[in-house]
């Protein structure tokens, strides 16, 4: 029996049980689960399941199971590779588990179901007095159950770890229905294998993560922001480790942009204007921040790119001067990737390589991409303390989009075989998806791609959760490069 045979009997089940408003099955209400932000696939799907809490995301999977149904499990669509697309089956969008289950200031964490949006817990707990880092340009729409099955990073990660290091204990929905329950606030807990990390940047492919107990930290009372003009790559690193040495676990951001990248958010971005009084070769722009009272975080931050300036490891800088200044610097780096895509075509390499090759990396990569097609502008920036680089090139001037998207094949193989050169990732924060699963075939492990599949296999034997995703087992087609 095929899915669309099965599909009568399974949505008259799902409808009995959730209602008929939580089960949509009309093309307007389908369409915005169709396609991921960036718009690269478009899917299908027979319905639309709103579940209202855990037990009916528990109920639906199995009931999806028995007809041999798919599911692909939504939370705010802000994905980046194909992994979000369906493919037929359902999806089962977790929005209306939304609530902030529990806060515990002296355990010091928060407990969440995955529906909540991450603005949303980020307010909760400094409610309560106390600061949750995960922080994305998309944080105002993404959910923590997708936050946490992308493993997402962020600008938080240097300080506080990606999404795998800020979750103690997870509430997963099975693919047979089942539910595990590893709703522990605990900090040292070695009963067996640490189940949660198995479900965490799986992409929904194991399971189904309904809820979470999220580590929380001390709010930070100072935060000073700055912005730093350099001669090149190797000047960012230099002035990274010296900044690191300096300031220490108070250095809670370090993020660089080219020169093309800066002059295309002035060019676009409304109200954006120069940080600085001349043109340099890249910037980075720095922030340190902290708990202890009494800190001046301006006063350090002053001291440590004056010193910078006075040794020419730095050509120019400053410091902004109130929190509204913070965040006019910080929307410099935060646009960015929206406003390269009013620059024409854009192929993606989201990268991370060694600290101590990223200078390498980023001029290896520059010089190869710019002999393989002439005029062409790279656009490569990110979040150069944790080694995480957002490789972009756009178009040359007057080039055909569709022209220079069809390259992108080509110019996966430069970047990540430089990236696989260097002992690096070809996939730092966003995740496999489609878009890179079958790179993941060409430069993974072949054991750890073994158990990969094997644990697949045991976890989800008839593949019904986000099928074709991640790891590619016998019956997935081949994963199709992005058209646009």
């Amino acid at each position: 029996m095929t899915q669309h045979d099965a599909a009568p009997a399974l949505l008259a089940t799902l409808a009995e049980r959730l209602g008929t408003a939580h089960v949509l099955t009309s093309p307007e209400d389908l369409a915005p689960h169709l396609v991921e932000w960036r718009g690269l696939y478009k899917g299908s799907a027979l319905a639309l399941v709103r579940p209202a809490d855990t037990a009916e995301v528990a109920f639906a999977v199995a009931a999806c199971a028995q007809a041999g149904v798919p599911v692909v499990a939504h939370g705010g669509n802000t994905g980046l590779v194909g992994g979000g697309v369906p493919t037929g089956g359902i999806v089962l969008s977790l929005t209306r588990l939304s609530d902030i289950r529990a806060i515990d200031p002296v355990n010091a964490t928060i407990t969440v179901e995955a529906g909540a949006i991450l603005a949303d817990v980020q307010a909760a707990a400094d409610a309560a007095g106390m600061h949750f880092p995960l922080s994305l340009a998309s944080e105002g729409s993404c959910r923590i159950g997708g936050n946490l099955a992308t493993n997402a990073g962020g600008t938080g990660v240097l300080a506080y770890g990606n999404a795998r290091d800020l979750v103690l204990g997870l509430e997963v929905v099975l693919a047979d229905g089942r539910v595990w329950d590893g709703l522990k606030g605990l900090r040292k807990d070695n009963a067996g294998y640490d189940l949660k990390h198995l479900f965490i940047g799986a992409e929904g492919t194991l399971g189904i993560i309904t809820g979470a107990v999220l580590k929380l930290f001390p709010k930070p009372v100072s935060r000073s922001v700055g912005f730093v003009g350099l001669a090149s790559p190797r000047a960012a690193l230099a002035l990274f480790e010296r900044l690191r040495a300096a300031a220490g676990p108070s250095l809670t951001a370090f993020e660089f942009l080219p020169r093309f990248g800066l002059e295309i958010v002035l060019k676009h971005l409304s109200g954006a204007l120069p940080p600085l009084a001349g043109a340099h070769g890249c910037y980075a722009l720095v922030e340190i921040s902290t708990a202890r009272p009494g800190a001046d975080t301006a006063s350090d931050l002053e001291t440590m790119l004056g010193e910078a300036l006075e040794e020419g490891l730095a050509e120019d800088a400053t410091i902004a001067a109130s929190e509204a200044q913070n965040a006019a610097l910080w929307a410099l780096r935060e646009n960015l990737s929206d406003v390269q895509s009013l620059e024409g075509g854009s192929i993606k390499h989201d990268v991370s390589v060694p600290l101590s090759r990223l200078a390498d990396f980023l001029e290896t990569a520059t010089a190869a991409c710019e002999a393989a097609m002439p005029g062409l502008r790279v656009c490569a920036f990110g979040h150069f303390g944790d080694g995480n680089v957002h490789f972009n090139l756009s178009q040359p001037l007057g080039m055909d989009k569709a022209a220079f998207l069809a390259e992108w094949g080509r110019f996966n193989r430069i970047v990540h075989d430089i990236v696989h050169g260097m002992g690096g990732s070809i996939a730092a924060e966003h995740g496999i998806g489609l878009i890179k699963r079958d790179e993941l075939g060409l430069y993974g492990d072949p054991v750890g791609l073994d158990l990969m599949r094997r644990i697949k296999a045991a976890l989800d034997p008839h593949d019904i959760l986000n099928p074709g995703k991640v790891v590619a087992l016998s019956a997935n087609p081949p994963a199709a490069l992005p058209a646009g």
